[in-house]
This record gives C-alpha cells, structure tokens and sequence, in this order.
C-alpha cells in the first residue's frame, strides 16, 4: 500500500497518510506536494493529477510529543519479527526481560520478541540468570525512528525529512 509522508509548515515529518487524503489535501489548498511519483497518476473523467509522495502542511500544526504505541505489533516491529535469543521467525510472542514474578513491568525497556521455545525455556528467569543473552538491549523506538524503519520500505526522497541522509 502507497503512503504519503506528511511535513508541518517546519518540514518536520509528522505523520504518513493515503495519497488519496493527501491529494484532497492538496486540492483544498491546505497542502503543496513537494515530490511526487512520476511513473503514477490519478485520473478522472477529464482531467490527470499528480500522485504525491511527500506534502507539506501551509498551516502549522502544534502536536504534541507523540509516542510510538506499546503493542505486540510494534514490539515485533521493532526487534524485526526474530526471537532476540535466537534469531528464529517462528511462533513469536512477546516475553518480559525481568519477569513479572520478580517485579519486571510492561514497559518498552523490558519487553522484547521471542519465540515459543526460547520463551519457555527462559521461564521466570531473567536472561542472565538463563544463560540466555540478549541480541541487543530494548529500547523505546522514537516517532521518527518507527516511521522510518518501521512503518515499511522508505522512499528515497522521504529520507532528508527523516533525517536519514
């Protein structure tokens, strides 16, 4: 599915939307398309548009810090839907670092993805205690991380506003 990145009046990346929403956008005149995909259009009865790839807002926008939501989703999102003990694609599920039973929360730092075995196998033990390293340390994705690593393949032209290069 295509989406569009959407800039604040700032350039600021603050959200992806459809190119239909956002060539609505557009024609009301509360955005400019800044790039579009040559080899894509939109059509009508009578008239061809330019399909966009990235808008940008006329009027500014305060929002406030967003958060990344904590779900199983994005959890496997961000650990690449592998078990960070093993590697494994297979029958993922979410397992809390410091377990429960010895006071670990549900919290970004202490959720990461694991498959059934490893899950089972570490128990109610904390990696250490299991012999069981971790592939990396869990962390929270910030905004900007999730749409550009997270939300799908990123468009070359996307990447300057993600402050990828």
């Amino acid at each position: 599915m295509m989406q569009v990145l959407v800039l604040n009046q700032d350039y600021q990346a603050i959200s992806l939307c459809d190119p239909e929403r956002a060539l609505v956008l557009v024609m009301l005149r509360k955005a400019e398309m800044i790039t579009d995909v040559p080899e894509r259009r939109f059509r009508s009865v009578s008239e061809e548009f330019s399909f966009p790839s990235i808008i940008r807002l006329y009027r500014y926008v305060k929002l406030p810090f967003k958060k990344v939501s904590l779900s199983r989703q994005n959890i496997f999102k961000r650990d690449g839907n592998r078990c960070v003990y093993c590697g494994s694609r297979e029958r993922l599920t979410v397992d809390h670092v410091v377990p429960r039973a010895q006071g670990g929360r549900t919290v970004w730092n202490n959720l990461v993805t694991a498959c059934y075995k490893c899950n089972s196998q570490k128990g109610d033990l904390t990696p250490e205690q299991a012999g069981m390293p971790l592939a990396y340390q869990p962390f929270r994705p910030s905004f900007i991380m999730y749409l550009s690593k997270y939300s799908g393949k990123v468009k070359e032209d996307w990447k300057p506003y993600l402050l990828m290069g």
